[in-house]
């Protein structure tokens, strides 16, 4: 089976020697993910806009990966504060509401003060269904 690895384009896979994504078969391993925008280098100062962001860019590695979010099979998500994980779930749902991964919260530290949210994927790519991710 042939490994492709898939990059942001950020500047710290690079400097922690990592990908934002690893394809291997038909499974799709998406790094931990923050709500920067690797665009501009910025983020979102509330967990909510965070996590779209977020969302976003996975969205966008599943995509290099000839995958999409409804192929999502398994979810982490990562917060320091806890209690700020349900303002999450109306973004949660607006993406895996009909996906439905199996799902994890741990709160821990992030590398990055600013950060309210990292959120991990693994993807299964099945054969034959229409890809892109909901809106």
């Amino acid at each position: 089976m042939e490994r492709k690895l898939i990059s942001s384009g950020s500047t710290f896979e690079k400097e922690i020697a990592y990908s934002r994504a690893v394809v291997q078969g038909d499974w799709i391993f998406v790094s931990g993910t923050t709500g920067f925008d690797y665009a501009t280098m910025t983020i979102p100062e509330g967990v909510e806009q965070q996590a779209e962001q977020c969302l976003r860019n996975i969205a966008s590695a599943l995509e290099q990966a000839g995958s999409s979010l409804r192929d999502v099979v398994r979810v982490t998500y990562i917060l320091p504060e806890g209690s700020e994980f349900a303002r999450c779930w109306p973004v949660l749902r607006k993406y895996f509401g009909e996906v439905r991964p199996a799902a994890t919260m741990i709160s821990a530290h992030l590398l990055d003060p600013r950060m309210h949210i990292e959120i991990e994927v693994t993807a299964l790519r099945q054969p034959g269904l229409q890809r892109g991710t909901y809106k």
